[in-house]
C-alpha cells in the first residue's frame, strides 16, 4: 500500500510539475528562512550559558533612580571592591572586578625583531584570582589561583599567544602593554566562546592596576570608568534581595548622603547581560528579548505563507483530480486512504524541499552572520543533532499545514459528480477561507514591508540630523603621549600641510564612544548637584575644528591644565538660566577638583552619545593631560596621498607606536551598526514574504481562471474586451491588497514605534509611507495577476464553452 501511494504521488508531482515547483520553491524559501531563525536564536540563548554557576552570578550597576531606565551604568567606583570584601567577608572570594583597557598596544620583542599589536576594545583586561572562582575557563598551562597572583603576569589565550609568539611556547615571555609595563606569561587558556559577554584575550594581573594606572583613583566614590566594572557569585545561603540591601548599606556608608539617595547598587543577572539593552557589555553586542520572539514570529509567519501557497495550490488542482477521485472511490478507496495518499504527496514535497531548504540555508548562512554579527564557523547544519530534531519537527508541522486542507477538501468530493465534471467552485465558505489566507499572506508581506521602509526613514534621519558639529572631511588619530613636545612637534610638521585647514587635539571628538561624565558642584553648593556634565577636555581650536557655534562670550584662553569653562545649552538650562548670556562669569567646580573656574562661553548644543540618548549638560575647558585625540580638518580636494603624509610625521613622533586613523563621519556611522543590519535583515525578509505571497496569488487566479472557463467564454461571446476581463480578475485582488494594508498598518505602527523607543531623536513616520507600501503591493499583485488573467481574458470562447 505505501509503494502505492508513493508511486501515484511521483507521478502526480511530475504530471504537474509546474505546480511542484512553485510549491517546492516557495516551501523552500520558507523552510530555510525558518532554519536560519533558529541558527540565529539559539546562538542569541546560548550567551554566557558556558560558565558553571551563571545562575548565581551577577553584576554589579548603579543606578540612577531620576533616569529612570535610561539610568543604567555598569561602571563602578574602584574602591567599592575592598570595601565589600572587607564588610562582608562571606563573598570574598567570590567577588572580582574586571578592569578592561580601551584600544591598546602590545609589543613584542626589542630592536629589529620588535613587533607592535594593536588590540580592540576592551579585549585587554586587569583580572583577579578571584574572577576563576565566577567564571569557568579551560586551563591549558598554569593555575587560576596562582597564575595571575603576582604583579606583572599575564594570561592568554591560545589564539592570542599564537598570534604574539607563533608556535613557540609562550610561558615565561614577555609581552609589554601600552609602553608602560612588561608583564610574564604565566599561563594559557583555551580561547573564549563566541558567545560571551567577556571577550578578554590578554588577562593582567589585577595587582598591577595601580602601578599601571586606572582612569580613576582608588578612594574616589563619585567618578567611575565604563571599563572598570565589578561581578559576583551569591553563596547558597545570600539571596539576590539581601545582598541589594547590603549594597544599599555599603553605598550608604562610605558615600556622599545625597549621592546614596540618589543612585542605587543593583545587581544584574548574568543571564540578562546580553539581552538588556540599557546597559552595555565588553563584546559591545546585546539585543532584547522583543526582538528575538520578533524574529521566531517571522519565521512563523513566513512558514505559515509557504504553507498557505501549497493550500492554495493544491486547491488550484483539485478539479483536474476530481475524476481521478471519483474513479478511486467506485473502485473502493475510502477517504482514509485518499486523506493518506495526498498526505503523502504533500511529505514528499516537504522532504525535497527540507533538502533544498539546507542547501540554501547553508549557503546563506556566511551572508546571514556577517549581517547578524554572528560569528559562526559556517558548519553544515546535518553535523548537529539540535538541527536534525529542528527539521523532523519542521516537516511533521509543515505537512499537516499544507497537506491537511487539500486533502479533506478532494477527499470528500462525491464520486457521481466528480465522474462527471461536475465539480465547480468549492462554495462560499471555501471561497472565502482562500481570500482570507490570500489576505494573511499580504498582510504579512506588508507588515514587513512597513517595517522596512520606517526603518529606511529612521537611518535617512540619523545620516542627515543636524548633529551641531561637521562631521564631513575631518580624520581623527590617537595621541599616545602627551609628553616631552611629541604633540607639539607633530602639530609643527603638520602645519606645513596647505591641505589641512585645522587641527584640534582634544580628549574625545564631539561624538564618542568614550565619555568622561563627572559630577559639579555651582557656585558657592556645598553638595554636588543630581546631575552629571560630560567632560571634552580639548585646545582652542576645537570650535573651528568641529564647527561648533559659539553662541555668548568668548573661547577660553590657550592653557595646559583647567583654567576655563565654555558649556553647552543644554548646561545653561539645567543652571536655570534662560538666556546663554547670563551664565558667564558663574564658577563651576567640576569632578573631583576643588577649585572654582568661570564660564566664559556658551556653544550651541552639539550630540556627545550616539542619538539613542539625549543631549545633556557639557563642558569644555583645557586639560593637556587628558588630550588622546587629534582632529584634523581637511580642504576640500585633498590629495589622496596626504594621510600618508601624514602617517609619516606621525610615526616620526610616536615611533614606539602603532598609526591608525579614522574619517569622523564613518565612525559616526558605526553607532548605528546594529540597525543598519536590522534594516538589511528587513529588506531581505520583505523581499522573501512578497515573493512567496506572489507565489500564493498566483495559485488563486490559477484556480480562479480554471473553475470559470465558462463564464470566461460566455462573457466573450457576448462582447466582453480581454480588459473587462483582466480588470474582473484584478479588481477583487486590489480589494484583498486594501483589506491587507488596513490590517497591516497598525501592526506595522506599533512594532516600530516600539522599536523607535530606543532613540531619543525618532524620525517622523509620514502617511505617505502607508501609502507607497499599499501602492507597491498592488503593483506587485497586479503584475501577479497579470498572467494567468491576460491568459484567461484572451482564450477562444468556443473552446471555452465546449468544455462544458
Amino acid at each position: 500500500m505505501i509503494k502505492n501511494y508513493l508511486i501515484t504521488s511521483l507521478r502526480n508531482i511530475r504530471r504537474n510539475w509546474n505546480f511542484t515547483v512553485i510549491n517546492v520553491t516557495g516551501l523552500t524559501l520558507g523552510l530555510a528562512c525558518c532554519l536560519l531563525i533558529f541558527f540565529t536564536v539559539r546562538y542569541e540563548l546560548s550567551f554566557d550559558q558556558h560558565h558553571q554557576n551563571v545562575d548565581k552570578t551577577y553584576r554589579i550597576v548603579r543606578h540612577a533612580k531620576a533616569a529612570g531606565d535610561k539610568g543604567y551604568n555598569p561602571g563602578m567606583m574602584l574602591p567599592a571592591l575592598e570595601a565589600l570584601k572587607n564588610d562582608y567577608p562571606e563573598i570574598k572570594n567570590l567577588l572580582a572586578c574586571t578592569y578592561a583597557m580601551r584600544e591598546t598596544l602590545i609589543t613584542i620583542g626589542d630592536g629589529a625583531t620588535r613587533k607592535k599589536f594593536s588590540e580592540p576594545f576592551y579585549s585587554v583586561s586587569f583580572i583577579a584570582p578571584e574572577y576563576f572562582n565566577i567564571f569557568s575557563y579551560k586551563w591549558i598551562k598554569g593555575s587560576p589561583m596562582t597564575s595571575l597572583k603576582n604583579p606583572g603576569s599575564v594570561v592568554l589565550s591560545e589564539a592570542q599567544a599564537k598570534k604574539f609568539f607563533g608556535n613557540a611556547d609562550p610561558m615565561g615571555k614577555t609581552i609589554k602593554v601600552s609602553n608602560k609595563k612588561d608583564f610574564v606569561v604565566t599561563g594559557l587558556v583555551q580561547d573564549p566562546p563566541a558567545t560571551t559577554s567577556l571577550p578578554f584575550t590578554t588577562l593582567l594581573s589585577f595587582s598591577s592596576l595601580k602601578d599601571f594606572g586606572a582612569f580613576t583613583n582608588w578612594d574616589d566614590w563619585v567618578s567611575s570608568y565604563g571599563g572598570g566594572q565589578m561581578y559576583i557569585r551569591l553563596p547558597e545561603k545570600l539571596s539576590k534581595a539581601q545582598m541589594e540591601k547590603n549594597l544599599a548599606a555599603l553605598s550608604k556608608k562610605y558615600r556622599d548622603p545625597k549621592d546614596a539617595a540618589e543612585e542605587q547598587f543593583v545587581l544584574q543577572p548574568m543571564n540578562d547581560i546580553h539581552f538588556d539593552n540599557r546597559t552595555q557589555n565588553y563584546a559591545g553586542r546585546t539585543i532584547s528579548t522583543g526582538m528575538i520572539w520578533s524574529m521566531v514570529l517571522i519565521g512563523v509567519f513566513i512558514l505559515v505563507t509557504a504553507c498557505v501557497n501549497f493550500i492554495n495550490l493544491a486547491t488550484a488542482q483539485a478539479l483536474r483530480r476530481a475524476r481521478e477521485v471519483g474513479v478511486r472511490k467506485v473502485l473502493g478507496s475510502t477517504r482514509g486512504q485518499l486523506l493518506r495518499q495526498y498526505f503523502s504527496e504533500t511529505g514528499i514535497l516537504t522532504v525535497l524541499s527540507i533538502v533544498l531548504a539546507l542547501i540554501v540555508a547553508q549557503l546563506a548562512l556566511p551572508y546571514v552572520s556577517e549581517i547578524l554579527n554572528i560569528q559562526s564557523k559556517g558548519v553544515l547544519f546535518i553535523k548537529d543533532p539540535s538541527i536534525l530534531l529542528f527539521l523532523l519537527g519542521l516537516a511533521v508541522v509543515t505537512t499537516l499545514l499544507s497537506g491537511a486542507y487539500p486533502a479533506l477538501v478532494v477527499s470528500g468530493y462525491q464520486p457521481i459528480l466528480a465522474l462527471k465534471g461536475k465539480m465547480k467552485s468549492s462554495g462560499n465558505g471555501q471561497s472565502n477561507l482562500r481570500k482570507g489566507l490570500i489576505v494573511l499572506q499580504f498582510t504579512i508581506s506588508q507588515v514587513v514591508l512597513l517595517g522596512t521602509l520606517i526603518a529606511y526613514t529612521q537611518m535617512k534621519h540619523f545620516r542627515t540630523m543636524d548633529l551641531g558639529f561637521e562631521k564631513d572631511a575631518i580624520v581623527s588619530m590617537p595621541i599616545p603621549d602627551t609628553e616631552g613636545g611629541k604633540m607639539e612637534a607633530l602639530y609643527a610638521k603638520l602645519s606645513n600641510e596647505p591641505a589641512i585647514k585645522q587641527m584640534s587635539f582634544s580628549a574625545f571628538t564631539p561624538m564618542s564612544r568614550s565619555n568622561w561624565q563627572t559630577a559639579f558642584k555651582y557656585e558657592n553648593d556645598t553638595e554636588f548637584l543630581d546631575y552629571e556634565v560630560v567632560m571634552r577636555p580639548a585646545d582652542t581650536a576645537y570650535v573651528k575644528t568641529y564647527g561648533l557655534q559659539l553662541l555668548a562670550g568668548r573661547m577660553y584662553l590657550p592653557a595646559d591644565t583647567m583654567r576655563e569653562y565654555v558649556i553647552n545649552e543644554a548646561f545653561v538650562k539645567k543652571l536655570g538660566f534662560k538666556n546663554p548670556a547670563d551664565a558667564i562669569g558663574k564658577r563651576l567646580t567640576i569632578g573631583g577638583s576643588s577649585v572654582k573656574l568661570p564660564i566664559v562661553g556658551v556653544v550651541k548644543n552639539f550630540n556627545t552619545y550616539s542619538l539613542h540618548r539625549e543631549i545633556i549638560p557639557c563642558a569644555l575647558t583645557t586639560s593637556k593631560g587628558n588630550y588622546g585625540t587629534l582632529g584634523i580638518k581637511l580642504a576640500a580636494g585633498a590629495s589622496p596621498d596626504l594621510i600618508g603624509r601624514i602617517e609619516k610625521a606621525w610615526t616620526q613622533s610616536f615611533p614606539d607606536y602603532l598609526f591608525k586613523y579614522s574619517f569622523l563621519d564613518e565612525t559616526l556611522n558605526s553607532f548605528y551598526e546594529k540597525e543598519e543590519k536590522l534594516f538589511q535583515l528587513f529588506k531581505i525578509l520583505a523581499g522573501i514574504a512578497i515573493f512567496i505571497g506572489c507565489l500564493g496569488l498566483y495559485g488563486v487566479v490559477a484556480f480562479m481562471a480554471e473553475s470559470r472557463t465558462k463564464e470566461m467564454g460566455i462573457r466573450k461571446a457576448i462582447g466582453a474586451t480581454a480588459f473587462n476581463i483582466f480588470s474582473l480578475f484584478s479588481v477583487d485582488f486590489v480589494k484583498l491588497v486594501v483589506v491587507a494594508l488596513v490590517i497591516a498598518s497598525p501592526i506595522a505602527w506599533y512594532f516600530m514605534n516600539e522599536w523607535q523607543q530606543d532613540f531619543t531623536y525618532k524620525a517622523d513616520i509620514s502617511w505617505w509611507l502607508y501609502v507607497a507600501a499599499g501602492i507597491f503591493a498592488i503593483i506587485v499583485a497586479l503584475v501577479t495577476v497579470s498572467f494567468q488573467s491576460i491568459k484567461a481574458a484572451l482564450i477562444n470562447p468556443v473552446k471555452a464553452l465546449r468544455s462544458e
